[in-house]
């Protein structure tokens, strides 16, 4: 039986790179947990200080079909490549045909530019590009394809 899991993204300011990264996967904030009528409450319930209240962020799929992301506020900042990285696959794959394909990639990426990602480096497959290295507004390293 599989397990459950999610990817915890380490950052400085959470609620900031949530918002970038719901809007580059299309995923939106977390519910509060049931029985709670927000997460204020539930915070308040599980004793945490206020001053720790802004130290996470929580986004899910609203399809529920990909995995849970947080964001936990970390006091050191980013310091060497990331060894697992987010792909996001806007173009539909190489069996999709590159004039149809690149547009999406380069839609995604000028719009994530324009959110505060910068582009690392284009990769190219036989003389095109094909993908683009990126990194979000904290160095956090994706691609996307």
């Amino acid at each position: 039986m599989a397990s459950g899991w999610n990817v915890t993204i380490d950052c400085a300011c959470p609620k900031e790179l949530a918002a970038f990264w719901a809007l580059a996967l299309g995923y939106v904030d977390a519910p509060h947990p049931d029985g709670f009528t927000s997460w204020e409450d539930w915070l308040r319930a599980n004793a945490v200080p206020e001053e720790e209240w802004g130290d996470g962020a929580y986004l899910v799929d609203p399809s529920g079909s990909g995995p849970k992301l947080s964001f936990l506020k970390v006091p050191e900042p980013k310091t060497v490549k990331n060894r697992l990285h987010i792909d996001i696959n806007v173009g539909g794959g190489r069996q999709v045909p590159w004039d149809e394909r690149w547009p999406r990639v380069q839609e995604k990426v000028d719009k994530l530019t324009r959110a505060g990602a910068t582009i690392f480096r284009e990769f190219e497959l036989d003389g095109d590009p094909d993908h683009v290295w990126m990194n979000d507004p904290e160095g956090n390293e994706f691609c996307v394809m």
